[in-house]
């Protein structure tokens, strides 16, 4: 089956046992796993998770048919979660539909994986699985979010607030949740006592970085040039760059998926409206990337910013890896 946006909170929260599959597709990878997290909290608080990859399903097709039926040492509820599923996995989830239990609910998170797959097709004829298309929200979707999602934690965004929201955090979930935990930790916010976050707050949580050196480094990752990528020691930190490299990446990816739906390079560059001064350098980077390459990236950027803002210490090292590892695998397409 296929879900409509508005029919995913109720099979989410109120998981029912006919439903074997719920299968996260397209490159909202954050908004994937929030939903997957939604999915194991209506199985239950206590629920015990196993956690499986696409590979792993590749190289043993029946796993995942064996653990969706298998009980928990204790009796208690499990969820089982699948990152990183791909075309590969169509025999697993073949064995899972037809086989004759399976108690225990599948979340998978398919990134990479298009509506016309041969994956999804299975899933949406299927009456015990459903498919879910996560793709990361627009400008307007994510200002949207960002208001629902500060009011939940005691803000009252004003003004432009939202809308910036969106712009730094490309509209990954995620992300926009930690941000949006800053503001109401900086402003002592609660569901119980609103505040309003307004610009200067804002701007009080956030990090700025010289743009013409920041557009540099960035270019210096998508074009391959692993030695103008390497990070100098940025006074902005971790955050601006990983941030301008998301950016970077997401428009490169909407640009590479109507490039594979038959669109010229030079149609699809006019219509994003690709400064003429960049085309160049843009329509050798869509040659070089690849959808999957693209996501891949993508899903290692977001996992820096996350390592970043979470204060481990980790996000300035990842960062700087990141940078060479985006850089290499760039040269690598050539």
């Amino acid at each position: 089956m296929k879900l409509r946006p508005e029919q995913v909170a109720a099979k989410l929260d109120r998981p029912g046992p006919d439903i074997r599959l719920y299968l996260f597709h397209g490159p909202d990878t954050a908004g994937a796993l929030a939903l997957a997290a939604r999915l194991a909290k209506g199985v239950g608080e206590g629920a015990e998770r196993v956690d499986m990859d696409g590979a792993m399903l590749k190289a043993r097709p029946g796993l995942l048919a064996d653990e969706a039926a298998s009980m928990s040492l204790f009796g208690d509820a499990r969820c089982i979660r699948v990152t990183g599923m791909g075309e590969e996995s169509v025999e697993a989830v073949t064995l899972l539909l037809a086989a004759e239990r399976a108690g225990n609910p599948v979340a998978a998170i398919a990134p990479t994986v298009k509506g016309t797959s041969k994956l999804v097709k299975l899933v949406t004829a299927s009456l015990n699985a459903v498919a879910v298309a996560c793709y990361v929200p627009d400008a307007a979707q994510a200002a949207k979010l960002a208001v629902t999602m500060a009011r939940d934690q005691g803000l009252r965004l004003l003004g432009d607030v939202p809308d910036r929201l969106a712009a730094v955090t490309a509209g990954d979930r995620a992300v926009l949740a930690s941000e949006i935990e800053k503001l109401a930790l900086y402003l002592d916010a609660a569901p119980d006592r609103l505040r309003d976050a307004d610009g200067e707050a804002f701007d009080a949580i956030g990090a700025s970085i010289a743009d013409a050196e920041l557009g540099g480094i960035v270019s210096a990752m998508i074009a391959g040039d692993a030695a103008a990528a390497a990070l100098p020691e940025m006074p902005g930190g971790a955050i601006p760059v990983l941030r301008a490299v998301a950016r970077r990446l997401l428009s490169l990816a909407e640009m590479r998926a109507e490039i594979d739906d038959g669109e010229s390079v030079d149609r699809v560059m006019e219509r994003h409206r690709v400064f003429f001064k960049e085309q160049a350098a843009t329509a050798t980077a869509l040659r070089r990337w690849d959808a999957a390459r693209l996501a891949r990236a993508l899903e290692r950027v977001r996992d820096a910013e996350r390592a970043a803002l979470s204060g481990s210490g980790l996000g300035e090292v990842m960062t700087a890896a990141e940078a060479i590892a985006i850089a290499r695998a760039a040269a690598r397409g050539q």
